[in-house]
């Protein structure tokens, strides 16, 4: 299965929460899942039996759409992260997060991680003072990330915007400048992701 690209706030609904994947809309009066919490399509309504496999596979699936990636770039993820020395499940979300759209997303450049991979893709985010146009380009310590002159009036308006918004601990935000570094590699406590790792490891594992 590739990437989704169909309306965002029915993926929300089915998984039953928000996903945040809207950006501002999700914390509106508008989000559909506040006005219709209940799965899409004709049967939304009618109870659902959720089976032990069905848990794991939502769980999974709730991962690949907040972080946008196909099916097979989340394996991929998950066969690296299985391979690493370490817990799987942190070293899992360690890779998600030093993506470089997710970056881009987590230091308030943009509203959220669609906005962000467009950011990325058209070239206006560098690091290290290098144009890099690849959202899943992985960001190491130290990295210094910033916005191109053409994206700054955009990336400054959004940084205003979300003024309250806090950064995680593991990068560092220079508002003014519309500039970030990378802190330190991200630890599982750092990840406010609503996902429970080990369900992934599970599905996988089965």
């Amino acid at each position: 299965m590739s990437r989704a690209t169909g309306p965002k706030c029915r993926l929300c609904r089915r998984a039953g929460e928000k996903l945040y994947l809207k950006g501002d809309k999700c914390a509106s009066a508008k989000c559909p899942v506040n006005k219709r919490p209940f799965p899409p399509g004709q049967h939304g309504k009618a109870p659902i039996r959720i089976s032990e496999y069905n848990l794991r596979l939502r769980e999974k699936q709730k991962a690949k759409q907040i972080y946008s990636l196909s099916e097979r770039q989340f394996k991929n993820y998950f066969a690296e992260a299985d391979n690493t020395k370490g817990v799987t499940g942190s070293n899992l979300f360690s890779f998600l997060e030093r993506r470089l759209d997710n970056v881009v997303f987590r230091l308030n450049f943009a509203q959220s991680r669609n906005e962000a991979r467009q950011l990325v893709r058209h070239g206006h985010v560098k690091v290290n003072g290098k144009k890099v146009n690849i959202p899943s380009f992985r960001v190491k310590k130290d990295d210094l990330i910033t916005a191109e002159e053409k994206a700054l009036p955009r990336v400054k308006k959004t940084l205003e915007a979300s003024r309250e918004s806090k950064v995680p601990g593991w990068v560092s935000l220079d508002s003014g400048k519309a500039e970030g570094k990378v802190v330190r590699l991200p630890s599982r406590d750092e990840i406010d992701t609503l996902i429970s790792e080990q369900l992934i490891v599970e599905f996988y594992s089965r």
